[in-house]
């Protein structure tokens, strides 16, 4: 048994990297020579078409002890509440809240303890995305994931995570996020007692940076800030468990060597994490504020030009200091459909109810905005100091298309039945 564990990070998000875990392994001149150095296979993992333009082009190659295509055949698995059923309850037009799922008390590894919120789309369709939250109080075990539905955003809210992937190990804690592209074989281990957190299944265009426009060439996420691990492999050998999410359901196939055994790799394909708070906010220093999407981390696009897939916005720490204006989050409906996760801290539109770990879901055209008692305070609020917006980190996905919730999330115990009272109290102050 010979393992490898990697030390430290590449920055950038999807350049083109180059890692070996041992000397010589990467070949020089061509990608796949008659005879890989150490006796490793060269092996292709394509996240787009061959023919995507080179800009949109994205593919590693991997030099492993084993092809991917050594493992048993797959077979179904059975889980009890990780599914892409977005069809078994209507869409509501509802306000919707959950508190936080409960901690896991039986032993529960990152894969038990996925549950299904919400979606819409899917891997056949090529758009849409899944809403899934997870708690775990033990690493994975001999088990290891593969999504070939979609790449996923993991969100934690609570715990470190220890992420080892085909290209190199993250590690990532609250206020930190990871992404896994779509097929990527990994396995999750828990640095601290317990873990939970949300997950974002993309099963469209992948991720990219949005476009800053008008904002110039700096600001929002920098490049830089993201992480790609270095390569690192393991060679051992046993009874291993490759669980395969496909066509919306888990498939489990024997395998008997991990299948984390990359020893070099070169691409741009390939896991990385950010840090939330290297975020660069922007906001206005006269009046008004700017549209929630200035506060875009990254995009998922459709096929229709500034209309997202997916947008996974923050609302981290700030300052607001615009004049005469109401400063939280105004009263809106939106053609987009918002569902929203707390990481830590408060959350400037709410004065209670939404908590580190809960989650809200506003869809289309639904009116939402802030509580009665966040309006009344905001209203008459002293502008001529700055508010401090500290100790807080929230987040939303947001997409053009409905997001229906599955059955067993309405019939949660978690879901706030009473979520519609906030605005009940707002008053009328009309006054002609």
């Amino acid at each position: 048994m010979s393992t490898m564990v990697s030390k430290g990070y590449q920055s950038g998000f999807g350049n083109e990297f180059a890692s070996e875990a041992i000397p010589g392994t990467l070949p020089q001149g061509q990608n796949s020579p008659q005879r890989v150095a150490h006796g490793l296979y060269a092996e292709q993992l394509s996240g787009t078409a061959f023919t995507a333009p080179r800009h949109l082009n994205r593919r590693s190659w991997l030099y492993r002890i084993r092809p991917a295509a050594v493992h048993q055949p797959f077979q179904p698995l059975a889980h009890a509440s990780l599914h892409n059923r977005f069809d078994e309850v209507p869409a509501t037009p509802n306000q919707l809240r959950w508190d936080p799922l409960p901690l896991a008390t039986a032993a529960t590894d990152f894969i038990d303890g996925l549950v299904t919120l919400a979606g819409n789309g899917g891997a056949g369709e090529q758009a849409g995305l899944g809403i899934h939250v997870y708690t775990a109080n033990r690493s994975m075990q001999g088990r290891f994931l593969c999504d070939a539905d979609g790449e996923l955003l993991i969100v934690p809210q609570l715990g470190r995570l220890r992420i080892a992937t085909e290209l190199g190990v993250l590690e990532v804690e609250p206020q930190e996020i990871a992404l896994i592209p779509r097929g990527v074989r990994f396995r999750v281990e828990l640095l601290d007692d317990t873990a939970r957190g949300y997950v974002c299944e993309n099963f469209g265009a992948m991720f990219k940076l949005p476009d800053l426009g008008p904002i110039g060439s700096n600001g929002l996420a920098n490049a830089r800030d993201f992480l790609t691990p270095h390569a690192a492999y393991e060679d051992v050998e046993g009874d291993f468990e490759l669980i395969a999410k496909f066509g919306g359901t888990l498939w489990s196939a024997r395998i008997g060597h991990s299948p984390l055994d990359v020893v070099g790799w070169h691409g741009n394909y390939a896991p990385c994490k950010y840090d939330l708070r290297r975020f660069n906010t922007i906001g206005s220093i006269s009046y008004d504020h700017p549209d929630p999407s200035i506060f875009t981390v990254l995009t998922s696009p459709s096929d229709t030009p500034g209309t997202a897939n997916i947008d996974f916005a923050i609302f981290p720490p700030r300052w607001l200091v615009a004049q005469h204006t109401f400063r939280p989050p105004w009263f809106h409906r939106n053609v987009a459909s918002e569902f929203m996760g707390l990481i830590t801290g408060a959350y400037d539109a709410k004065a209670e109810g939404f908590v580190p770990g809960g989650a809200s879901l506003h869809n289309g055209m639904s009116g939402h905005g802030p509580d009665a008692a966040t309006f009344e305070k905001a209203s008459s609020a002293d502008l001529g100091k700055p508010d401090v917006i500290g100790d807080t980190m929230a987040f939303m996905f947001e997409t053009r298309k409905v997001i229906c919730p599955t059955r067993q999330a309405l019939d949660a115990p978690q879901l706030q039945r009473d979520y519609y009272r906030c605005w009940q109290d707002i008053r009328k102050h009309f006054a002609p």
